[in-house]
């Protein structure tokens, strides 16, 4: 005679179809099509949070080059500058200032030539 679980095994199958719902097809109504979703989305957010972190960094260094390029320097100069002046504002911060408040990132330019 084979062990069905009964219970347990309902409870399990109900824990993972609730964690697909939404997903399409039979992916949210079958239990072994909505685990092979599940455990892919799991792969997926596991990676993309690593990614996000490469993502803002790559957004930001974007923003602070283009801010960098209106002030006749480059972004490479500029963070050398910076870090020559001792300035210790990370590309999160930089970024902010050169969407938000030119004027200031104008002065950042500035102490950066000012260093080199």
């Amino acid at each position: 005679m084979r062990v069905k679980g009964g219970p347990q095994t309902q409870r399990r199958h109900k824990k993972i179809l609730a964690i697909t719902k939404g997903q399409r097809g039979s992916k949210h109504r079958l239990f072994k099509r909505g685990n092979e979703a599940m455990m892919k989305s799991l792969v997926y957010a596991y990676r993309d949070r690593r990614n996000r972190k490469r993502d803002f960094r790559s957004l930001w260094i974007t923003r602070i080059n283009a801010a960098t390029r209106q002030n006749e320097m480059s972004y490479s100069q500029f963070m050398h500058g910076l870090k020559q002046a001792g300035v210790e504002l990370d590309r999160k911060a930089l970024a902010d200032i050169a969407m938000h408040d030119a004027s200031t990132f104008s002065q950042l330019v500035a102490t950066a030539k000012a260093a080199l």
